[in-house]
Formats: structure tokens, C-alpha cells, sequence
């Protein structure tokens, strides 16, 4: 079964060290928390555990502070130590199932979907949401399988009633097609970690969805 009652999130930043290329991390995501990012993750996938856990904590201290979610990605020694709000996994991760009976029985699941098939699989029944990834293709995230595109995304939402996070290459000019598409939030990188603005483009992407 899946824990969250709703999902209220609109906008969704994926967040690492590298991908705000020199930047302060911590600053770049207060920023975006101004602007209007209703929940963050943190996806540090070449870092030690330590690292990422010592990321982790200051991310959390700032993202308390305003009361917004922090998922972290795939590292359930991170996730627990921290007391995160919750964790994404995909396919080659720890299994949502494996999830819900060990640490995370309280805790948000979101899951990647990279095939039809996984839609009616125990994985996406107790996860509570389903990233839906990528939806074009992008730079930030090689190693996907499908790249659903506006149709692949809607025929996903005729066949699940779980709220839909869509990423990649997501920005300003189609987030509102995407969500027309039947996505519930979109997750968004660069346009918000490479933006000379981070506040100014969270602004933009929220007011651009909500219109």
C-alpha cells in the first residue's frame, strides 16, 4: 500500500554538487525554495556514502527550515540517517517491496518507470508516486531506457491513478504541456541548477504550471 494520502507537489528539483557546475548546492536549492520548489531530492550518484551523507544532512538543515520534502535517491543508509522524507529508486535499486518492509514503512516511495510493464508490477502498487523518465531526452541522465514523450506520458496516465513526476529536459517553454499531458509535477535540473537566477526560474516554471 502506499503511505502519502495526497501528492500536492507541483515542483520538483533534482539536485547535486555537480549539477550546479562550481556553484554552492545550498544555495542554488534556498533559492529555488523561494522561488517555488515544493520538494527536493538530492541525487548524488558518484559520491561515498559519507559524502553524500554529509551533503545530505546540510540540504536537510535548509530544506526544515522551510518545510519542504527532501527525497534522497537511491541510498537507503543516507535516507535513514537523516530521517528524510523519503526515497526514488529505479529499476537496477533497492526494490520499493524491500523498501516498505525494512526501514521506510512511514516514508515517501517514488519509483522510476521505464517500461509499460512495471505499471501493473508489486513495485509500482506500494510505491506513491512514479517518475516517468525521461520524457525527452537529456544530458543529466544517460542511462534511460524509454523516452516517453507527450504520448507515452498520457497513455501512462489512462492506465495508473498514481501521481506522475515527469523529468527530463523539462523547461519553461513545454512544462506546461507536460502537465496538460497528464503529469501531476514536473522534475526539473539544469533549468533551475544552470539558471543564473535560481529563484527567478522556480519562479517562472511554477507560475508557467499554475497558469
Amino acid at each position: 500500500m502506499n503511505i502519502v494520502k495526497s501528492f500536492t507537489y507541483q515542483l520538483y528539483l533534482v539536485i547535486s554538487e555537480a549539477d550546479c557546475k562550481g556553484r554552492n548546492f545550498l544555495e542554488v536549492a534556498e533559492q529555488s525554495i523561494l522561488g517555488g520548489v515544493d520538494i527536493i531530492q538530492l541525487r548524488e550518484k558518484k559520491s561515498t556514502d559519507q559524502d553524500f551523507l554529509d551533503k545530505a544532512f546540510r540540504l536537510k538543515e535548509i530544506t526544515d527550515k522551510y518545510g519542504i520534502p527532501l527525497i534522497i535517491n537511491d541510498n537507503a543508509f543516507v535516507a535513514k540517517k537523516i530521517d528524510a522524507f523519503g526515497i526514488h529508486v529505479g529499476n537496477n535499486d533497492t526494490q520499493p517491496t524491500v523498501l516498505r518492509e525494512n526501514s521506510f514503512q512511514n516514508k515517501m516511495i517514488g519509483y522510476s518507470i521505464e517500461y509499460l510493464e512495471q505499471l501493473g508490477n508489486q513495485e509500482t502498487m506500494v510505491s506513491d508516486y512514479l517518475g516517468i523518465s525521461p520524457v525527452f531526452r537529456t544530458d543529466t541522465k544517460t542511462d534511460t531506457v524509454t523516452e516517453w514523450g507527450l504520448e507515452g506520458l498520457m497513455k501512462i496516465r489512462k492506465l495508473t491513478e498514481k501521481p506522475l513526476v515527469a523529468i527530463g529536459n523539462i523547461h519553461l517553454k513545454n512544462a506546461k504541456t507536460v502537465m496538460n499531458a497528464g503529469a501531476d509535477c514536473i522534475a526539473v535540473v539544469s533549468e533551475i541548477c544552470n539558471a543564473q537566477n535560481p529563484q527567478k526560474a522556480a519562479f517562472n516554471l511554477k507560475n508557467g504550471i499554475l497558469k
